[in-house]
């Protein structure tokens, strides 16, 4: 349930949250010119991507819930392991091996587990498509 908040959520500056449990609200340009805020700070936090996606279910929108929800699970893995996750999934250098691997890591080591279906999703496609 989402508490009765509405998109956009920026609407709701007091119930959004960065990461490290800062509002939305105290957020000012001042605070981050000053170095009060950092930018490691001003990014999305999974819990916000969950209300979002609450958002989406309750106006019938599934798919784009299902897609915040795959958002809020990639915050917990490393940048530089999302763009070589990204990269291995292009059916041009696309492993089957490679990806099934992928979709253990995201699911044991990320808890990321609509991302690992998805990857899974993705090598059985490759394979019926004869793209390896």
């Amino acid at each position: 349930m989402t508490d009765d908040i509405d998109y956009p959520l920026s609407d709701h500056p007091d119930q959004v949250k960065t990461p490290d449990g800062t509002k939305l609200s105290e957020i000012t340009l001042e605070k981050v010119v000053e170095g009060e805020i950092d930018g490691e700070e001003l990014v999305i936090s999974p819990e916000t991507l969950e209300k979002q996606a609450q958002i989406a279910d309750e106006n019938g929108r599934p798919q784009l819930a299902q897609n915040f929800r795959r958002a809020a699970e990639l915050t917990r893995v490393p940048d530089d392991r999302i763009l070589e996750i990204y990269n291995a999934l292009r059916p041009s250098g696309a492993e089957k091996e490679k990806l099934h691997d992928i979709a253990n890591e995201l699911e044991n080591e990320y808890d990321a587990e609509i991302n690992a279906e998805h990857v899974r999703e993705a090598a059985e496609i490759y394979e019926e498509r004869n793209l390896y």
